[in-house]
């Protein structure tokens, strides 16, 4: 069975909407290597609506991050949506047909590397909550961000995580892998 993975840039305050206005210098040599090797093993990515809309006006025509750029741009990217209809203009993008948790089911049981969710604060609660995710990575800056949407939110259901993995990188942000307990 593939795995399926979210990793998320995370604040100090929870916050990880829009972390480029708040990674300022913190990115470091150590998460360049973390992330290329989530590249390296990631064969599908699921979006939600609101990432697909933001990434696909901005990553196609990228002027930096060659990297990520050519690994989003080709990748097979499956999007969660109940508000896009028709073909999507994005290179490899397509809506996801019918129920979300019977897809990534499906996506699981079949061949290829990891499914890794980007892209979607409410994707990633989605299948935390359904326990389809089988790791949670959070890379908290050493930042305080005061504003943006929160991974999680008051009324959640109390959900017990093992810590699987960590590491401070030479910057000070923590990368904490998770998997449900």
């Amino acid at each position: 069975m593939r795995k399926l993975m979210a990793g998320l840039f995370h604040s100090i305050d929870g916050v990880v909407e829009a972390p480029n206005l708040f990674q300022f210098d913190s990115f470091d040599d150590e998460l360049g290597v973390l992330l290329t090797g989530v590249q390296e093993r990631v064969s599908d990515v699921l979006l939600g609506r609101v990432g697909y809309e933001e990434w696909s006006r901005y990553w196609p025509n990228a002027q930096v991050d060659d990297d990520f750029a050519r690994f989003i741009n080709g990748v097979p990217k499956h999007v969660a949506s109940d508000t896009l209809s028709g073909p999507l203009g994005w290179n490899n993008a397509r809506l996801i047909d019918g129920d979300l948790l019977d897809f990534v089911r499906g996506l699981k049981q079949g061949s290829g590397g990891e499914i890794a969710a980007m892209g979607g604060i409410s994707l990633v609660r989605q299948l935390l909550f359904a326990g389809q995710l089988d790791e949670l990575v959070l890379i908290t800056h050493p930042v305080i961000a005061g504003n943006g949407r929160h991974l999680f939110e008051p009324g959640d259901p109390t959900t017990r995580l093992a810590l699987v993995d960590s590491q401070v990188t030479s910057k000070g942000n923590v990368v904490q892998t998770y998997r449900l307990a």
